[in-house]
C-alpha cells in the first residue's frame, strides 16, 4: 500500500489559515488503512482546527468533514466531491500524494491543502506498528529473479549483481549497520528454494527509460487528425 504520514498539526494550521470555510476530505483507500486518513480522522481534524481558532480568538471556521472511497479516481472524486466544493474556499485532502493531485486537477479554482506526506509504497505490520517500505515502483520488476526481496528498494545502493563490499555480518554499511544487507537476504532466499543459479545471474545496468517521469499506462490511444 501507499504509506502515508500527517504532516505535523501548525503546518496543517499554517496552510489552512487564510481560509474560513474549509472541506475536509478524507480517503478510504490506503490513507485510512494505516489510519491517518480515513472519515475518522478527518473528522478529529475538523474539531483540531475549530478548537485552534477558537483558542486564538479568530473568526471560526464553517467546516464539513467526510471520506469518499478513492481520491485517486477520477470519476470517484467528481462523482462525490462535484456539488459540495463551490461551498468551500479550500479542500483539504487526507489522502496520498496521487489524490491531492487529483483534486487540484479536477478543481482547478480551489485551493488543494495536503494533510499528508507520502512515505513510500510498503508493508504495514500491525503488530508492531510498523511500516517498511518494499517498492518503489521502478516499472522493470526483477523479484522472481531475487527470491521476492526487492534489491532496488531495499538496498541502499539499488545494486543488482550482489552485495558491494560495505556489508558486514550481513549488515549494510550505510545507516550505521543496523538494516539488513538485501543481497545477503536474497541469497539466502535464494539458497532455500535451491534457486543459486539466479543470484549467479548477471543483470544489464538498468533501463531507466522504462522510470521516465512522468508515466502512463493504459488507455486507447489519441488518433491523430488527417492533414488535408
Amino acid at each position: 500500500m501507499i504509506i502515508v504520514q500527517q504532516k505535523p498539526l501548525h503546518e496543517i494550521f499554517d496552510m489552512a489559515r487564510s481560509f474560513q470555510r474549509l472541506l475536509i476530505v478524507g480517503c478510504d483507500g490506503c490513507a485510512s488503512i494505516i489510519q491517518v486518513g480515513g472519515e475518522k480522522q478527518a473528522k478529529v481534524l475538523k474539531a483540531l482546527l475549530e478548537m485552534e481558532r477558537r483558542l486564538k480568538g479568530k473568526q471560526e471556521l464553517s467546516t464539513k468533514a467526510m471520506s469518499i472511497l478513492r481520491q485517486c479516481d477520477r470519476q470517484i472524486v467528481t462523482t462525490s466531491l462535484h456539488s459540495l466544493v463551490d461551498d468551500y474556499d479550500a479542500v483539504i485532502s487526507l489522502s496520498c500524494g496521487a489524490g491531492v493531485q487529483t483534486l487540484a486537477e479536477l478543481f482547478p479554482d480551489k485551493i488543494i491543502i495536503p494533510a499528508n506526506d507520502t512515505k513510500f509504497i510498503g508493508m504495514h505490520d500491525t503488530k508492531v506498528g510498523k511500516f517498511y517500505e518494499m517498492c518503489r515502483a521502478c516499472g522493470d520488476c526483477i523479484l522472481f529473479e531475487t527470491g521476492g526481496i526487492c534489491p532496488i528498494t531495499r538496498c541502499a545502493k539499488s545494486l543488482l549483481n550482489g552485495p558491494c563490499g560495505g556489508q558486514t555480518k550481513g549488515k549494510c554499511e550505510v545507516g550505521g549497520g543496523k538494516n539488513d544487507c538485501a543481497w545477503v537476504l536474497i541469497y539466502n532466499r535464494l539458497k532455500e528454494r535451491n534457486r543459486l543459479d539466479l543470484f549467479t545471474k548477471f543483470r544489464l545496468p538498468r533501463d531507466y527509460r522504462v522510470s521516465e517521469h512522468p508515466r502512463e499506462l493504459g488507455g486507447e490511444p489519441e488518433e491523430k487528425e488527417e492533414k488535408a
